[in-house]
């Protein structure tokens, strides 16, 4: 399995942190490791991933996400 790191960051709602991780588990990745940071209504997340699949996959869908300003792909 490949792994790897992501950025995200939102606007703060109760059910923002649900709908990401939803999404991760529907696209067939695993979240490994998670941080998340709340200031000045902006969530930002820090997710390290898994999966033998394209990581486009998941940032592709990420992004459409209501809520979602970025997605950035940590080396």
């Amino acid at each position: 399995m490949k792994s790897y790191q992501i950025s995200v960051q939102a606007e703060w709602r109760p059910e923002t942190l649900e709908r990401i991780l939803r999404v991760v588990r529907h696209r067939g990745f695993v979240a490994t490791t998670l941080q998340s940071q709340l200031q000045d209504q902006q969530l930002t997340l820090h997710i390290t991933i898994s999966s033998n699949r394209e990581l486009s996959l998941l940032t592709n869908q990420l992004v459409k996400l209501y809520g979602v300003t970025d997605v950035t792909i940590l080396e």
